[in-house]
């Protein structure tokens, strides 16, 4: 469990803490040997806190089912299900064979390195990642999972009530000028060691889509998706709210293509500088609606992991309570 007492969040400006190390890294933080980075921001005393959101009763899953996209993005494996009666008896068993990343997921720490200095959180390296467990996401289930308050940002609703045509399938760089505009229209607080969420409306528009056209997007040569500008501006505004988590129902938190020339991609400093989990194509629909419905945008999260030793992404397993 993550320690009641933490050292105080640096400024983004004294970034890299390892002077050494890459660019924008919070190496050391919380101990060479840490494994859960910002997690350590979910403290007993938040977990207290963040119950006290549960207001109504009501139970969302913020799971996508594990066979979506039919065709996944990337080139990963498709999820596959075999159902197995056990002999002559009414039981049965079922295997599946799937791509952590396949679905809704969570980008672990082995996940994205920097691509440039070739290494992960806390220094990890790539033989590390294969001869050892070393900031496996089984380390997050057994201080406990993802377990906080969460705050949506609809910001797919926030550009349609202005009456603005949304594109999330095509690349649109969110400023951060905009989500502070959302966060300003829903009068939302931010409290360290929020876990947030961003609802750019790619679920609805994808589940749009044909067969055809959404197998088209996933095996396109190059995908274009909505997504946070990766800029010096989104991240420090990311670090100084001191979230322990981020996460949007797109297929990257930063919109799509990478610019590979980019020094403030969001994966490389929020994976592998920070520790700070990444979200992706959590379905934020059903919990769009009922924060809509209740206008309340902040409720009690909890999210269990797959408890893989070393393992490098799961499907959430989330589920919001207002």
């Amino acid at each position: 469990m993550a320690s009641s007492s933490l050292p105080p969040t640096p400024s983004f400006s004294s970034l890299p803490l390892q002077s050494t190390g890459p660019r924008g890294n919070a190496w050391g933080l919380y101990g060479p040997s840490d494994e859960l980075g910002c997690l350590n921001r979910l403290t007993p005393k938040n977990t207290i806190e963040a119950a006290k959101e549960i207001k109504h009763g009501i139970r969302i899953s913020t799971d996508w089912p594990l066979d979506k996209p039919k065709v996944p993005c990337f080139g990963r494996v498709q999820f596959q299900q075999k159902i197995i009666k056990k002999g002559v008896r009414s039981v049965n068993d079922d295997e599946l064979v799937l791509n952590t990343q396949c679905s809704s997921q969570w980008d672990g720490f082995r996940h994205f390195g920097y691509q440039d200095h070739k290494v992960y959180f806390n220094g990890c390296t790539q033989e590390e990642i294969h001869n050892s467990t070393r900031n496996g996401i089984n380390v997050w289930v057994e201080n406990g999972g993802i377990v906080g308050r969460g705050v949506l940002l609809d910001y797919a609703h926030w550009v349609e009530s202005q009456g603005r045509t949304l594109s999330p399938l095509t690349t649109n760089k969110i400023p951060l000028s905009e989500i502070k505009a959302v966060a300003e229209a829903q009068n939302v607080t931010f409290r360290p060691g929020d876990i947030l969420f961003i609802r750019t409306g790619y679920i609805r528009a994808f589940d749009a889509l044909s067969p055809s056209d959404a197998s088209a997007i996933a095996t396109a040569p190059q995908m274009t998706t909505i997504g946070l500008e990766a800029c010096k501006e989104v991240l420090e505004w990311l670090w100084e709210k001191e979230f322990s988590a981020v996460a949007g129902d797109q297929p990257a938190l930063e919109s799509l293509p990478f610019d590979l020339k980019n020094q403030h991609w969001i994966h490389e400093w929020l994976l592998a500088g920070w520790g700070m989990p990444i979200g992706e194509l959590f379905d934020l629909e059903r919990l769009g609606e009922e924060c809509r419905r209740y206008k309340k945008w902040s409720f009690f999260f909890s999210s269990v992991p797959l408890k893989v030793p070393g393992g490098v992404a799961s499907p959430p397993n989330g589920v919001a309570i207002l």
